[in-house]
C-alpha cells in the first residue's frame, strides 16, 4: 500500500477493513485515474454551456466559471444562487461526455467484491453521469447507494449539508465509515462527523487544498495498490 504518514499521526485512526461498515467513494479522479482526464471534458462542456446561456466568448466565459467555483464551491451552485440557472439542463450538458478514456477495471472490481462492508458514491456530479462511469469501470453492482448533487439539493461537498444528509439517508455509522477522496479540502466534514479519511493524492492545485489538515488520516497515491494494501491482512474468499 502506497502511503504517507498523516501530517498529525498520533490523531490519526487506524484502517482495519473488517471493522469498517460503509465505504464511501467519491467518484470523479477517485474511482478512475485522474490521468484520465474526465473532468476536462466536463470543464469544457461547462464552459460552452456558460457561452450559449450569456452570449459569451470563451475567455470571459472561462472566468465566469472560474469564479462561481471559487466562490461557491461548485460552478453550478453559484450559477444557480447568482443567475437562476435551471440545474437539469446545466447537468445534462455537462455531463454529456465520452466516457472511453477510463479504461475497464477488472481489479478494482475484484477488490471491491473482497471489501468488507457496503459501498457509497458521494459525488457532487449527477447519479446518471456516476453509472455510466461505474459501468464503463465494471464495478457498478458493488454499490448499494450513489449520493448526488441533486439528492443534497445542489449544496456540495465540502459544505456540512451534505454530508449530514448522506448519514441520514445512508443511516452509516460514521465511526465505522472510511471516505476516499481526491481533494482533500472534502474530507474535513467527513472527519468532523467521525469517519476516517483516505486522500488520494493529486497534485492539482484544486486537489491540494487542505492536504495539510489533521483532517487527512491517510495519504494514498493509487486506489488500487491502496485497497489491495489494506485488504492484505483480510482473507480471501474461496
Amino acid at each position: 500500500m502506497t502511503e504517507r504518514a498523516p501530517t498529525h499521526p498520533s490523531a490519526a485512526p487506524t484502517l482495519d477493513p473488517i471493522a469498517v461498515e460503509t465505504w464511501v467513494f467519491d467518484l470523479d479522479n477517485t474511482l478512475y485515474p485522474a490521468r484520465s482526464n474526465l473532468f476536462v471534458q466536463v470543464s469544457a462542456r461547462m464552459t460552452e454551456f456558460i457561452m450559449d446561456r450569456f452570449a459569451l466568448d470563451h475567455e470571459p466565459a472561462r472566468e465566469l466559471q472560474r469564479d462561481m467555483f471559487r466562490r461557491h464551491g461548485t460552478t453550478l451552485r453559484g450559477l444557480m444562487s447568482e443567475h437562476s440557472v435551471d440545474p437539469g439542463p446545466f447537468l445534462d450538458y455537462v455531463h454529456d461526455i465520452d466516457v472511453s478514456p477510463i479504461d475497464p477495471s477488472p481489479e478494482l472490481s475484484a477488490l471491491l467484491g473482497r471489501l468488507p462492508g457496503r459501498k457509497i458514491v458521494f459525488t457532487n456530479g449527477s447519479v446518471p453521469h456516476a453509472e455510466r462511469v461505474m459501468r464503463r469501470l465494471g464495478v457498478d453492482r458493488h454499490f448499494d447507494l450513489v449520493f448526488d448533487i441533486v439528492a443534497s439539493d445542489y449544496v456540495p461537498k465540502p459544505d456540512p449539508q451534505p454530508y449530514d444528509r448522506l448519514i441520514e439517508v445512508s443511516g452509516l455509522d460514521p465511526r465505522r465509515a472510511v471516505m476516499i477522496e481526491d481533494m482533500a479540502k472534502n474530507l474535513a466534514p467527513a472527519a468532523e462527523r467521525g469517519m476516517t479519511t483516505v486522500w488520494l493524492r493529486s497534485e492539482h492545485e484544486w486537489a491540494t487544498a487542505g492536504a495539510e489538515g489533521d483532517h487527512v488520516h491517510h495519504v494514498a497515491e493509487d486506489l488500487i495498490q491502496f485497497l489491495a494494501g489494506a485488504l492484505g491482512s483480510v482473507p480471501t474468499p474461496r
